[in-house]
């Protein structure tokens, strides 16, 4: 499956504003009630030592923060912010529940 333009510009501009170590990203819009080919639903996965000393909110506001001008087009985010030690000691990532109104 090819990437999507917004799941493009998700990995560009993290990508630029984060020393990444991984970064997995889910187009999880098929999951849900829209269009085919759509993209507004994502998981991201990112894995940083640059979320060290952050707490999980201040993480999430990190990358919303970074992503402030693609969150105009994406309807749901869901995160999973983790620095390179704890992927490493639990790299377990859940699946997402199913849209109750698909």
């Amino acid at each position: 499956m090819s990437i999507g333009t917004i799941e493009s510009q998700i990995v560009n501009t993290l990508s630029s504003f984060m020393n990444l170590a991984s970064l997995k990203i889910v187009n999880e819009s098929f999951m849900h009630n829209v269009p085919k080919g759509s993209e507004s639903h994502f998981k991201i996965v990112v894995v940083t030592n640059d979320f060290n000393n952050l707490s999980i909110i201040q993480r999430h506001k990190l990358i919303y923060k970074i992503l402030d001008n693609l969150m105009n087009k994406i309807h749901a985010l869901s995160i999973h912010a983790f620095n390179e030690e704890e992927f490493k000691l639990n790299p377990v990532i859940l699946d997402s529940p199913e849209c109750a109104n698909k």
